[in-house]
């Protein structure tokens, strides 16, 4: 499975592509879709931009697993993955917005992307816990893998990362920009079947 997590990571980028190109294809917008949806990704939004305001452009990378600091502050300190828990409302949002196959589509990709990102999990894990040893491993005692829980950490594994909210968002670029024209595809066509 960290194999196969290396692999998702170098092109989770694109991942999301056929699931989108099946929502636009299949997609029935209503009101409640369009507001609950967009409430949700846009949660998952801000997850994102929060967590990447600590963690910075590492983020961004595709060369491979890999990271410079071990990020423990901000939604790091309450969940250690929360750039992921953010893509999967992000991606759940959009899909409910569509109302594509609803409820299929949704469960579908909400369970493709929960084990996509477990193996991503596992390979990355192997990285810190070789990089970080100990610090690493009080981390994972201290903090869930996926269920948020405010914890005081120890002081021997808090990091002295300061929230960069202006680098958050120029690292976040790319994502907002495919949040904003997903979610306008979708209500131009909502508005549009409305008039015609």
């Amino acid at each position: 499975m960290r194999d196969l997590g290396k692999i998702f990571f170098k092109y989770r980028s694109y991942i999301p592509v056929p699931f989108v190109l099946v929502m636009l294809i299949f997609m029935r917008p209503t009101l409640s879709s369009i507001i609950i949806g967009y409430i949700i990704a846009l949660f998952g939004e801000l997850i994102r931009i929060w967590s990447v305001s600590f963690a910075g452009s590492e983020t961004r990378t595709t060369s491979g697993v890999g990271g410079t600091y071990l990020v423990t502050q901000g939604p790091y300190s309450i969940v250690r993955n929360p750039l992921y828990i953010g893509n999967i409302m992000l991606y759940v949002g959009i899909g409910v917005m569509s109302y594509a196959l609803f409820p299929y589509l949704q469960i579908f990709a909400f369970l493709f992307f929960l084990f996509q990102y477990y193996c991503i999990i596992l390979a990355e894990e192997d990285f810190l816990q070789n990089k970080f040893s100990e610090k690493f491993s009080d981390y994972k005692r201290s903090v869930s893998r996926f269920i948020p829980w405010k914890n005081n950490l120890p002081g021997n594994i808090q990091s002295d990362i300061q929230l960069n909210v202006r680098e958050g968002l120029k690292s976040e670029k790319r994502s907002l920009q495919a949040f904003i024209i997903t979610s306008s595809i979708i209500i131009f066509y909502y508005i549009i079947n409305k008039i015609i």
